[in-house]
């Protein structure tokens, strides 16, 4: 299929202007460590809640999921299903506790909880690989837009992404991302919004013709090109329980002022995505009336509108849907960066300059993190094979489930969780879920069911790592920290009868 590349070219110039903007603007405002981490916890619910709407929105639901319903059918609704319930999990069990924890970020509320360094070390490897991971289809995804909508060479959208990333979180940090995510969750909801009202609006006019959906979803365990139950399944597990062990979920809590404020936070956060995910399935289903045959299921929305609408008005709405795509890549590529290099900078850069004898700290380090956290994932993006990206997404959601989910769950509501036990638990989801990540990325298969387990490792994966964790914690019961039970007390304290749930000085630097 042939495009008109001008209005594409057109939007992805104005969002990047846009972003760029935004991004630098928000420099006036970021003086200060906690600027640059949290955005010194002053975001409010309904700011807040755009915002991680914006970054959470990534390529996997603005384009993956249309493309998964016109290819597989209505059974792949439970990935967005799976992604909005999440943050009801999180709202109920996570969000307040996480936030009066005071922390920064997920290390140092492992550290904090279990007094490990060890297990700190480890969190921080995590964040690292979980955030790189979804990093990856993010900016595969924007070189195959670009490739598909521009006639650019595939390497552009990596490029032009992760500049336009690092010069956003280079420049402001939390603060300045803050605003941009904001301004892309409505972006990018309009961006399918339009659309989908025209292309309903010509659908209704051929006669509501009807799509034939499979119901593959029924097999017990599905093939390699089938869902089935055990895949289902196990896509719930992933999605329910991996939300709140993102780090760029995580970290945005951190910029709550207060407990109460995280839980209306995530109120508004499930109605703004409850309203979003009602669009990318009826072009997926719009798909399949019209028998579009895209070139990936990945650009099935950036195609179907000029099937549908022919002329100068399909080439403004793919122009209107290419914006939003770019904004999706940006939003949810911004978010990793900021708590990759939130990790970076305080477990890596900042007792690096520590050993030389450096005076430089905070946001230095922060920036000096900020240039890794970005330009590593940007050559992967370029060497390693794209995988689809809903699938990779999918995977990331495998390895925080499998990770960092039983460590807050067991961190916050179980007084016996020992460091040993939480790092055995850890240890043993980052090899399971890993494993299957290096076995889908290689492109390997059995031919038996093995493929199907490894693809989608959540639902034997998550009860692992959390049978672990309890199992050596109950064998290494003598060594519960000795602070347990009073900070148990402070995460679980409505903020009125606390003091200050924040234990972090605010230190400006250089």
């Amino acid at each position: 299929m042939t495009f008109d590349s001008a209005p594409a070219i057109v939007a992805v110039s104005l969002v990047t202007l846009a972003t760029l903007t935004i991004g630098t603007w928000g420099l006036r405002f970021s003086r200060t460590t906690s600027d640059f981490y949290v955005a010194s916890r002053s975001v409010r619910p309904g700011l807040n809640a755009s915002a991680i709407g914006g970054e959470y929105l990534s390529a996997a639901s603005f384009l993956g999921v249309a493309g998964l319903v016109f290819t597989s059918g209505a059974e792949m609704l439970w990935y967005p299903i799976g992604w909005t319930a999440g943050y009801l999990v999180l709202l109920t069990l996570v969000a307040a506790p996480l936030r009066r924890s005071g922390a920064y970020t997920l290390p140092d509320f492992a550290e904090e909880r279990l007094a490990s360094r060890g297990v700190r070390r480890l969190c921080s490897l995590l964040v690292v690989t979980i955030g790189w991971l979804y990093l990856l289809p993010q900016l595969q995804g924007a070189g195959l837009t670009l490739e598909l909508v521009a006639s650019a060479p595939r390497w552009v959208g990596p490029v032009l992404v992760g500049t336009v990333v690092l010069v956003s979180v280079f420049s402001g940090g939390m603060r300045s991302i803050t605003f941009v995510q904001a301004f892309q969750y409505w972006l990018k909801l309009t961006a399918l919004l339009v659309p989908v009202g025209v292309l309903v609006a010509v659908w209704g006019a051929d006669g509501a013709p009807r799509a034939d959906l499979s119901q593959a979803w029924s097999l017990p365990i599905g093939t390699d090109t089938t869902t089935g139950l055990y895949a289902t399944y196990s896509l719930i597990a992933a999605t329910f329980l991996g939300t709140m062990g993102l780090p760029h979920v995580g970290v945005r809590f951190y910029t709550n002022p207060d407990g109460r404020a995280a839980r209306r936070t995530t109120l508004v956060v499930l109605a703004l995505l409850g309203v979003f995910y009602l669009l990318p399935p009826i072009l997926g289903l719009l798909g399949r009336v019209y028998g579009a045959t895209p070139a990936s299921a990945d650009t099935l929305v950036l195609e179907l509108p000029g099937l549908m609408v022919p002329g100068w008005a399909g080439d403004a709405l793919t122009g209107l849907v290419c914006a939003g795509a770019f904004a999706a890549f940006l939003s949810t590529s911004s978010g990793l960066a900021i708590a990759v290099s939130g990790v970076l900078s305080q477990d890596v850069v900042v007792p690096l300059l520590r050993r030389r004898g450096s005076r430089y700290g905070g946001v230095a380090a922060f920036r000096i993190a900020s240039l890794v956290a970005v330009i590593v994932p940007v050559v992967g993006a370029l060497l390693t094979p794209s995988v689809g990206v809903a699938r990779g997404v999918a995977l990331a959601f495998a390895l925080a489930a499998a990770t960092f989910c039983p460590l807050l769950l067991l961190g916050i509501w179980w007084r016996r969780l020992t460091a040993y036990g939480a790092a055995t638990g850890l240890v043993t989801g980052l090899v399971t879920t890993g494993s299957a990540v290096v076995f889908t990325i290689s492109g390997s298969r059995t031919g038996t069911w093995v493929d199907v387990a490894l693809a989608q490792p959540a639902l034997w994966a998550v009860p692992l790592s959390f049978a672990v964790m309890i199992l050596v914690s109950l064998a290494t019961s003598a060594r519960i920290p000795t602070h347990t039970t009073s900070l148990l007390v402070r995460l679980h304290t409505p903020e009125p009868t606390l003091a200050s749930p924040d234990r972090r000085p605010q230190t400006s630097s250089a």
